[in-house]
């Protein structure tokens, strides 16, 4: 792993500074292409944006610090202090962030669920960049394993899971799924909002599969909270979904059912075909 990128004596270069940096360009950009898509103003949706993230970053240490107060206490330098007292919730911050953009568009009279879906591309974008520089500066560490695809983690002994790494390959796949999704939601074939509610299912999905493959975790009475939270939100839309899709759900069943039943009349017919055919080269022999 490397944590620090160059290293010019009078000044580092981190490396997952550099990926968040990237990270944060190719989001703006992907979403800048989204929003030419629609009548919305560039300059009001990028001002929702900024004043989101700013929002996000406050909520994201605030969760941080409430879950480890024991640590913070009422030490408000502490709080502010993010160099001496590193530590974000990256949950945190989406709530964060998406609770003042709410706010942000009920102050602007846009709808929430209309415009919502052109930030969830670049959301999987930023998420791909963070944690692949999450893996390469060893921000992340993963358990211990034996499995073929393992490394070793600066500071920590034994060859561990490339954790962060598989969750970025995840979020590479989910930016080409969720841009499609935006086409055909532009299409009407899905409702306004709909990729809202898959990127909350497939981010659960991910944290949640990945969550005790990691060494360090935020706590909440003794159990992980990513692993609570993704959990509870995992299957929240994951129920959703299924009612929404019973429909499709029920025809698919009922046509793999009449599938399968054509089969095994074919197989039985088959099958008693060649009985008969037996009995008359034995009736012909005799």
């Amino acid at each position: 792993m490397l944590p620090v990128l160059f290293d010019f004596k009078f000044i580092k270069i981190y490396t997952f500074g550099v990926f968040l940096v990237l990270g944060f360009f190719w989001s703006l950009f992907v979403f800048w292409k989204n929003i030419r898509l629609t009548s919305y103003k560039e300059e009001e949706m990028f001002d929702g944006v900024f004043l989101s993230i700013f929002f996000g970053l406050f909520f994201s240490r605030f969760v941080y610090v409430i879950l480890n107060f024991k640590d913070f206490g009422f030490n408000f330098l502490k709080f502010i202090l993010i160099n001496g007292y590193p530590g974000l919730s990256l949950i945190g911050f989406i709530f964060g962030f998406i609770f003042f953009l709410y706010l942000f568009f009920l102050s602007k009279k846009i709808n929430f669920f209309e415009a919502i879906d052109y930030f969830i591309t670049p959301f999987f974008t930023m998420l791909f960049f963070g944690k692949i520089g999450s893996f390469f500066s060893g921000e992340e560490v993963g358990t211990i394993t034996n499995f073929f695809l393992k490394t070793r983690y600066l500071g920590f002994d034994n060859f561990r899971h490339l954790t962060a790494f598989y969750e970025g390959l995840f979020f590479l796949f989910s930016v080409f799924i969720s841009q499609r999704l935006l086409y055909e939601i532009r299409k009407e074939k899905f409702f306004k909002g709909f990729l809202f509610y898959f990127a909350i299912w497939y981010f659960s999905l991910v944290t949640f599969l990945f969550d005790k493959l990691k060494e360090n975790h935020l706590y909440f009475l003794k159990y992980s909270f990513n692993f609570i939270v993704s959990g509870f939100f995992l299957l929240t839309t994951s129920l959703y979904f299924v009612y929404y899709f019973r429909s499709n759900i029920l025809t698919f069943l009922k046509v793999g059912k009449n599938y399968g039943q054509k089969i095994i009349e074919k197989i039985y017919f088959r099958a008693k075909r060649k009985v008969i055919e037996r009995k008359r080269e034995k009736s012909s022999t005799d």
